[in-house]
Protein backbone atom coordinates (compact mmCIF):
# COMPACT_ATOMS: atom_id res chain seq x y z
CA UNK A 1 0.00 0.00 0.00
CA UNK A 2 2.98 2.36 0.52
CA UNK A 3 3.69 2.50 -3.21
CA UNK A 4 0.02 3.16 -3.90
CA UNK A 5 0.08 6.32 -1.73
CA UNK A 6 3.39 7.46 -3.23
CA UNK A 7 2.19 7.10 -6.84
CA UNK A 8 -0.06 10.19 -6.76
CA UNK A 9 2.84 12.27 -5.42
CA UNK A 10 5.10 10.99 -8.21
CA UNK A 11 2.44 11.84 -10.80
CA UNK A 12 2.09 15.36 -9.39
CA UNK A 13 5.87 15.82 -9.58
CA UNK A 14 5.83 14.79 -13.26
CA UNK A 15 2.83 17.03 -13.93
CA UNK A 16 4.63 19.97 -12.30
CA UNK A 17 7.58 19.43 -14.66
CA UNK A 18 5.23 19.28 -17.65
CA UNK A 19 3.75 22.64 -16.62
CA UNK A 20 7.29 24.01 -16.21
CA UNK A 21 8.06 22.99 -19.79
CA UNK A 22 4.71 24.47 -20.90
CA UNK A 23 6.02 27.91 -19.89
CA UNK A 24 8.72 27.84 -22.58
CA UNK A 25 6.58 27.77 -25.72
CA UNK A 26 3.92 29.98 -24.12
CA UNK A 27 6.33 32.79 -23.27
CA UNK A 28 8.79 32.45 -26.15
CA UNK A 29 5.93 32.18 -28.62
CA UNK A 30 4.40 35.36 -27.22
CA UNK A 31 7.75 37.17 -27.36
CA UNK A 32 8.23 36.09 -30.99
CA UNK A 33 4.78 37.47 -31.87
CA UNK A 34 5.29 40.73 -29.99
CA UNK A 35 5.03 43.59 -32.48
CA UNK A 36 6.91 46.10 -30.32
CA UNK A 37 10.05 44.37 -29.00
CA UNK A 38 11.06 47.57 -27.24
CA UNK A 39 8.24 46.86 -24.77
CA UNK A 40 10.34 43.98 -23.37
CA UNK A 41 12.21 44.81 -20.16
CA UNK A 42 15.69 46.04 -20.96
CA UNK A 43 17.53 45.18 -17.78
CA UNK A 44 19.86 42.60 -16.33
CA UNK A 45 18.20 39.86 -14.33
CA UNK A 46 14.75 39.96 -15.91
CA UNK A 47 12.23 37.81 -14.07
CA UNK A 48 8.97 36.31 -15.24
CA UNK A 49 7.04 38.95 -13.31
CA UNK A 50 8.65 41.60 -15.51
CA UNK A 51 6.68 40.18 -18.44
CA UNK A 52 3.31 40.87 -16.78
CA UNK A 53 1.51 43.52 -18.78
CA UNK A 54 4.02 43.17 -21.61
CA UNK A 55 3.00 39.78 -22.94
CA UNK A 56 -0.62 38.73 -23.41
CA UNK A 57 -2.11 37.40 -20.17
CA UNK A 58 -2.54 33.91 -21.65
CA UNK A 59 1.23 33.66 -22.23
CA UNK A 60 1.79 34.07 -18.49
CA UNK A 61 -0.90 31.65 -17.30
CA UNK A 62 1.36 28.55 -17.32
CA UNK A 63 3.92 30.40 -15.18
CA UNK A 64 1.19 31.43 -12.74
CA UNK A 65 0.02 27.83 -12.54
CA UNK A 66 3.56 26.52 -12.06
CA UNK A 67 3.92 28.89 -9.10
CA UNK A 68 0.69 27.45 -7.67
CA UNK A 69 2.09 23.93 -8.09
CA UNK A 70 5.08 24.98 -5.98
CA UNK A 71 2.85 26.29 -3.18
CA UNK A 72 0.02 24.13 -1.80
CA UNK A 73 1.43 20.77 -2.98
CA UNK A 74 4.35 21.37 -0.60
CA UNK A 75 1.85 20.36 2.09
CA UNK A 76 0.67 17.36 0.04
CA UNK A 77 4.12 15.77 -0.37
CA UNK A 78 5.02 15.41 3.33
CA UNK A 79 1.45 14.37 4.10
CA UNK A 80 1.79 11.51 1.64
CA UNK A 81 5.20 10.57 3.07
CA UNK A 82 3.79 10.49 6.60
CA UNK A 83 0.99 8.21 5.45
CA UNK A 84 3.42 6.00 3.52
CA UNK A 85 5.46 5.53 6.70
CA UNK A 86 2.46 4.99 8.96
CA UNK A 87 0.61 2.68 6.57
CA UNK A 88 -2.07 4.30 4.45
CA UNK A 89 -5.60 3.04 4.12
CA UNK A 90 -7.61 2.79 0.92
CA UNK A 91 -9.32 6.11 1.71
CA UNK A 92 -5.93 7.82 1.96
CA UNK A 93 -4.95 6.53 -1.47
CA UNK A 94 -8.29 7.63 -2.92
CA UNK A 95 -7.93 11.10 -1.38
CA UNK A 96 -4.38 11.44 -2.71
CA UNK A 97 -5.50 10.53 -6.24
CA UNK A 98 -8.47 12.88 -5.92
CA UNK A 99 -6.15 15.72 -4.91
CA UNK A 100 -3.79 15.06 -7.83
CA UNK A 101 -6.59 14.70 -10.38
CA UNK A 102 -8.17 17.96 -9.24
CA UNK A 103 -4.79 19.76 -9.36
CA UNK A 104 -4.19 18.54 -12.91
CA UNK A 105 -7.67 19.62 -14.00
CA UNK A 106 -7.06 22.96 -12.24
CA UNK A 107 -3.80 23.36 -14.18
CA UNK A 108 -5.43 22.60 -17.50
CA UNK A 109 -8.26 25.02 -16.75
CA UNK A 110 -5.93 27.79 -15.60
CA UNK A 111 -3.53 27.37 -18.52
CA UNK A 112 -6.18 27.12 -21.23
CA UNK A 113 -9.37 28.92 -20.12
CA UNK A 114 -8.67 30.60 -16.78
CA UNK A 115 -12.13 31.70 -15.75
CA UNK A 116 -12.30 32.12 -12.00
CA UNK A 117 -15.56 30.43 -10.86
CA UNK A 118 -14.63 26.91 -12.00
CA UNK A 119 -10.96 27.42 -11.17
CA UNK A 120 -11.93 28.44 -7.63
CA UNK A 121 -14.24 25.43 -7.28
CA UNK A 122 -11.42 23.10 -8.37
CA UNK A 123 -9.06 24.78 -5.90
CA UNK A 124 -11.51 24.55 -2.99
CA UNK A 125 -12.39 20.93 -3.75
CA UNK A 126 -8.73 19.90 -3.96
CA UNK A 127 -8.01 21.81 -0.75
CA UNK A 128 -10.77 19.91 1.06
CA UNK A 129 -9.24 16.62 -0.11
CA UNK A 130 -5.83 17.80 1.15
CA UNK A 131 -7.22 18.92 4.52
CA UNK A 132 -8.88 15.53 5.07
CA UNK A 133 -5.67 13.76 4.02
CA UNK A 134 -3.59 15.93 6.38
CA UNK A 135 -5.97 15.29 9.29
CA UNK A 136 -5.76 11.57 8.60
CA UNK A 137 -1.94 11.80 8.60
CA UNK A 138 -2.03 13.64 11.91
CA UNK A 139 -4.40 11.04 13.36
CA UNK A 140 -2.20 8.21 12.09
CA UNK A 141 0.77 9.63 14.01
CA UNK A 142 -0.96 11.04 17.09
CA UNK A 143 -3.05 7.92 17.66
CA UNK A 144 -0.32 5.41 16.79
CA UNK A 145 0.09 2.54 19.24
CA UNK A 146 3.66 2.83 20.60
CA UNK A 147 3.61 -0.84 21.64
CA UNK A 148 3.27 -1.81 17.98
CA UNK A 149 6.54 -0.07 17.10
CA UNK A 150 9.71 -2.15 16.67
CA UNK A 151 12.05 -2.17 19.66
Amino acid sequence: MQAQILAPAAVLVVWSLIVLLWIIPARFGAVAKLADKSALPNKVGVRGNDLEGVLPDKANWPAHNYAHLMEQPTVFYPTVLILAIMGPGALDVALAWTYVALRIIHSLWQNLVNTIPLRFLLFITSTIALVVLAVRAAMATLLADPSALPV
